[in-house]
């Protein structure tokens, strides 16, 4: 199941070289997980209400080609891998079918006091 998200590329986003400036594609894919969870039907504030949340634990990112201003781009999310306590996904940023972008992050379940928890069977269910 791959989630597809669209980005465009604005000025705010890039560099001096007009180019996409590199932390910005940790924004890209953030939105798009956040949208991802949100379409499955896993309401973080809620998630948060009871007391839980997601964090980030790892990512693995590699820069492939470069994104300018005013492209248009797609990312694809789908799930690696999931665990009782983790989950890691696959994201790919494209525009067209030049790959621009790939990463692997692995996020874990926290209590909203720190300490890692098992993911919720519902919540687990929504990502199978």
């Amino acid at each position: 199941m791959k989630h597809l998200f669209p980005i465009r590329v604005y000025y705010e986003d890039t560099d001096m070289g007009g180019i996409v400036y590199h932390a910005n594609y940790l924004r890209y894919i953030e939105r798009a997980r956040s949208d991802w969870v949100r379409n499955l039907g896993n309401d973080q504030n809620a998630m948060k209400d009871a007391g839980l949340v997601w964090v980030v634990r790892k990512i693995e990112a590699e820069y492939l080609n470069t994104a300018k201003f005013d492209d248009e781009l797609q990312v694809e999310t789908e799930v690696a891998s999931l665990s009782g306590v983790r989950l890691t996904m696959n994201q790919l940023i494209t525009r067209g079918d030049t790959e621009i972008f790939r990463a692997s992050v692995t996020a874990v379940c926290m209590t909203t006091e720190g300490r890692p928890t098992r993911l919720p069977a519902e919540i687990r269910a929504l990502m199978q």
